[in-house]
């Protein structure tokens, strides 16, 4: 597929889409999702990937929204199915089982706040903005916001974010969780990439391992939780990445991974 909506890149075991419609501050169509989608599925596919970065294009947004001229016609049925195809997509984002980073240089808005909320971490320009203003249009977030924002940022500030659709700075957002890091706008990509970095230079299966312990353990008892890690502990040691790490570590030396998943 020939992308006109997203650009996408890989280098180093680090992929990178950046969404590419600056005009309409990177709202989201429905050629943008399927694009969205070719791309994470190429991720997906790609052994030699470790990390992704999702980022927007320009200087004001990271993505401002859904494009509300596709929203506004639509039917109940045809809402559901809109609802149901950005729900689809970001959903393969967060079950992609490398590393997401979600690299918000501006306005993250709306269906741009629920793609941002799928990644595994946020890092933040000092300009960033965040808010789910559905409410403000007589809707409600329809992409996923409404379930993972309060899994993040607690049920009380999700509630006071949803039903007042205020937006907030990347001051507060670090504040309350929702962001990991902020940086000043000129450094942003770059603090991005250097942690970026870090994680493709580790294992695929310890990288891949570690997120699956972790969302899956979030999910269940503190019990079933160990029982996922140990599994999850004892297949990662069978792999080359374990025996080349714990050889290094033996022989004081850098460790060189390159397994894969299927190793």
């Amino acid at each position: 597929m020939a992308y006109t909506s997203i650009e996408f890149s890989c280098s180093d075991g680090i992929a990178r889409i950046t969404f590419n419609r600056p005009k309409a501050l990177n709202a989201l169509n429905a050629a943008l999702l399927d694009e969205f989608a070719d791309a994470l599925k190429k991720v997906s596919q790609d052994e030699a990937v470790r990390v992704l970065l999702v980022t927007g294009a320009g200087e004001k947004s990271f993505v401002a929204g859904a494009d509300i001229t596709e929203i506004a016609p639509l039917s109940p049925l045809g809402a559901k199915k809109f609802a149901q195809r950005g729900q689809t997509v970001i959903g393969q984002l967060q079950d992609l089982a490398v590393p997401v980073i979600a690299v918000v240089n501006g306005y993250a808005l709306g269906g741009g706040c629920e793609v941002a909320l799928a990644c595994d971490f946020i890092y933040a320009s000092e300009k960033a903005i965040f808010g789910l203003p559905e409410i403000s249009l007589g809707v409600i977030p329809g992409f996923g916001g409404t379930q993972r924002l309060p899994r993040i940022v607690g049920e009380s500030r999700a509630k006071e974010m949803i039903l007042t659709g205020k937006h907030i700075s990347a001051t507060e957002a670090l504040e309350i969780g929702l962001v990991n890091r902020m940086f000043p706008p000129d450094t942003l990509m770059e603090a991005a990439m250097e942690t970026a970095r870090m994680i493709a230079s580790k294992g695929k299966a310890s990288l891949c391992a570690a997120k699956q312990a972790v969302n899956q353990g979030l999910n269940v008892d503190l019990p079933t939780g160990m029982h996922i890690e140990r599994d999850l502990f004892a297949l990662c040691l069978a792999s080359p990445d374990a025996k080349e790490g714990t050889a290094a570590f033996l022989e004081k030396r850098k460790p060189v991974f390159t397994g894969s998943l299927h190793d």
